[in-house]
């Protein structure tokens, strides 16, 4: 009786065994096969320790150009801040700003030209930049007043010449270019350019509405040929001799002469770079700039892109990158923009180049500026 009882006991306790090993083994194969569940959602690459999420900083940028791709990468390879580009025109991601109002992704809006920062701010979707850094990397004329965005690049918009027709010493001014000196030698790219309308919106806070539509009349008097291509087509038109004179922002220079492609880089050694006005109001300045946006998920990151972009790092890469002239006076500039020297600049309200912006445009079209 006893070995039958205790043969009972030992089977009893076997099956007690391979049940349990059963259960175990069929916990583990569901959680294997399973579709993935919150425990598994934060072991994800995107998730890190302590918040549970990636650290991003996303950018809504007019801004199209190769070496602000390469100054984000830079920045996410020292800090692990991811940097995510949504690329569109100023007017359609300001509009997006406002329709998305707090469910917006963004965290800084980045573009070129003052009167469009402006036109951010004026919209409310930015807010002031709280940081001392930026303050110190950025001189005040390259900051909002209200500090809602800063500058981190300028670019001169001046006068390229031909070398073998044209004499530095024959240059002087924009109001020069009016005159009939220049009949049938001017080139300029369209009237819809941006950056055409806020030098023009330049023109007309410092000399006043009559003055700017005398002098765009002029110049549109002189054109070589009607208005067409981009910046870099005024100087291929002057290699052309189409042309011996042309209104150009300077980085497009920078940029042809190193150039990969052999014909651009000719062309470029084959024209002058020109700073008007130096004895009068200076040349015209426009700026590059960041803002931080209003419902922004991720502060602490994005403003700590803007301390890298405007930092010394950040401003010797976007300027050799870009032949843009850097706002921080702590970059190591190109051998190119150290050599075209010191040289005045206007000394305007940026914002003004919005306000004018409307005006500026109706007197482009009203002298026939296409």
């Amino acid at each position: 009786m006893k070995k039958v009882t205790i043969g009972i006991i030992l089977l009893v306790m076997a099956s007690l065994v391979l049940m349990t090993g059963c259960g175990s083994n069929a916990t583990n194969n569901t959680t294997e096969n399973s579709e993935p569940n919150a425990a598994n959602d934060a072991k994800k690459p995107e998730d890190t320790e302590g918040s549970g999420k990636e650290k991003v900083v996303n950018v809504f940028t007019a801004r199209h150009y190769d070496v602000d791709s390469l100054l984000y990468e830079e920045f996410t390879k020292q800090t692990g801040i991811k940097v995510n580009e949504i690329k569109g025109t100023a007017e359609e991601l300001v509009e997006r700003l406002k329709r998305e109002g707090e469910s917006s992704e963004a965290d800084l809006f980045v573009t070129v030209d003052g009167g469009v920062l402006n036109y951010a701010k004026q919209n409310d979707v930015l807010q002031p930049i709280e940081s001392e850094t930026v303050k110190q990397n950025v001189p005040e004329q390259w900051r909002d007043k209200d500090n809602n965005w800063v500058g981190v690049a300028t670019r001169a918009r001046v006068i390229v010449y031909a070398k073998d027709r044209v004499k530095p010493e024959e240059l002087s001014t924009y109001e020069d270019l009016a005159t009939d000196k220049w009949k049938g030698k001017l080139l300029a790219r369209s009237s819809t350019s941006l950056y055409n309308q806020s030098l023009v919106a330049s023109f007309v806070e410092l000399n006043g509405e009559q003055k700017t539509e005398e002098w765009a009349k002029g110049i549109v008097n002189n054109f070589a040929r009607g208005p067409e291509g981009g910046d870099r087509d005024q100087a291929k038109a002057i290699a052309a001799k189409v042309g011996d004179v042309a209104i150009m922002n300077t980085y497009y220079v920078g940029q042809m002469l190193n150039s990969k492609d052999a014909e651009e880089v000719k062309v470029a050694e084959n024209i002058g770079v020109f700073f008007p006005n130096q004895d009068t109001t200076g040349t015209h300045l426009n700026i590059s700039g960041v803002g931080l946006t209003k419902h922004t998920k991720n502060k602490e990151n994005a403003i700590k892109l803007i301390e890298f972009l405007t930092g010394k790092e950040g401003q010797t890469i976007l300027t050799q990158g870009s032949f843009e002239f850097p706002v921080n006076q702590a970059a190591e500039k190109p051998e190119l923009l150290t050599a075209w020297g010191e040289f005045k600049s206007q000394q305007i309200d940026y914002a003004k180049l919005g306000d004018h912006n409307k005006k500026a445009t109706e007197i482009l079209n009203k002298v026939g500026w296409k």
